[in-house]
């Protein structure tokens, strides 16, 4: 299966596995899984640890790529595709972050792995849930 990341799942498999469905977790670690991640979400990390949201040891700039080697995944393209269908895609909210997420699953068929209420309530592309309701 091609699973993309959401910003917290990813954190949350590098830090607090725990927090994950035990379903989801499974997944995620089974080596036929190809796990996808946007520039979005590496973004997304290192605004959470400049703002404090996100306690890491060092700068935000060591722990994420430090992250993101420890987490053997494959880069979403950030296209005009998708930048494209992040306007139109059905997310209930505004939110840019998860608008280009949800557009980037659905422009590459990837399974969108989140705990985002939002998200799992969208429709025109698939996810998983992350996380026990």
């Amino acid at each position: 299966m091609n699973v993309l990341l959401d910003t917290h799942v990813w954190i949350w498999l590098m830090l607090e596995p725990q927090r994950l469905q035990h379903t989801a977790f499974e997944l995620l670690s089974d080596p036929g899984t190809v796990l996808h991640l946007s520039p979005i979400s590496v973004w997304e990390a290192v605004l959470l640890v400049e703002r404090g949201r996100l306690a890491v040891d060092g700068p935000a700039r060591r722990w994420v790529e430090s992250a993101r080697a420890a987490t053997p995944h494959r880069d979403a393209p950030l296209t005009g595709a998708v930048a494209l269908l992040s306007r139109e895609i059905d997310v209930p909210h505004n939110d840019p972050a998860d608008r280009f997420l949800a557009a980037t699953a659905a422009v590459f068929d990837l399974t969108l792995v989140t705990a985002d209420r939002h998200l799992l309530s969208g429709s025109g592309y698939r996810v998983l849930p992350a996380a026990s309701a």
